[in-house]
């Protein structure tokens, strides 16, 4: 006997069709409770968070400010080495100190920028530990053995990345009665105000 493509495929959707229901009840023998949470929402959308990332960013801001007044001194200097004879030691020390000055603004800038970055994965880092023990708290509390991760943006078909992204979701679909995010959130900003 010959099985065509088209017979396997039918063959396979309808043993997937016919295994849910035993899954379903094997999770539900088991009392597993699953739970999802969209941990990029809460980050976008904690006002404490947000917060904290705005005063790093006003510190990027600021530092920048502060290189572009060094710029403008450099320039200032520059233009003076114009003025000298090359090849005269008042142009040699002007050289000198301009690549002085210009060694050390790249070496502040390499250093600040790190000194950031660290700064701003302290915040992502300390803020996704509350979230864990948060999501650990309501999860215990509501007697949850499993919660995943998820991402409730939708796609936009102009957009190739956002495509791709939902395409690869882990999540296909939940019920909405199975979203933990808002109830994070709300319990992170009892946390954030009696702190």
């Amino acid at each position: 006997m010959r099985i065509t493509k088209a017979t396997t495929i039918i063959l396979g959707t309808l043993l997937s069709i016919a295994m849910v229901p035993a899954l379903a009840s094997a999770q539900q023998a088991a009392g597993g409770k699953i739970a999802v949470i969209d941990v990029a929402y809460i980050f976008k959308n904690s006002d404490a968070i947000k917060s904290e990332v705005a005063q790093i960013e006003n510190s990027m801001k600021a530092y920048e400010q502060e290189m572009a007044n060094v710029r403008k001194s450099m320039q200032k200097e520059a233009e003076l080495l114009k003025t000298y004879k090359p090849g005269s030691p008042e142009y040699a020390g002007q050289e000198e100190k301009l690549a002085g000055m210009e060694s050390k603004v790249k070496l502040e800038t390499i250093r600040k920028r790190k000194e950031l970055a660290d700064a701003e994965a302290r915040i992502y880092f300390d803020n996704y530990q509350k979230i864990r023990a948060v999501v650990k708290q309501v999860s215990e509390y509501n007697g949850i053995d499993l919660v995943l991760r998820y991402n409730s943006e939708e796609m936009e078909l102009e957009k190739q990345d956002s495509v791709l992204r939902g395409v690869m979701k882990g999540v296909v679909y939940h019920s909405p009665k199975l979203d933990l995010t808002q109830m994070v959130m709300q319990a992170m900003g009892t946390k954030v105000a009696t702190r």
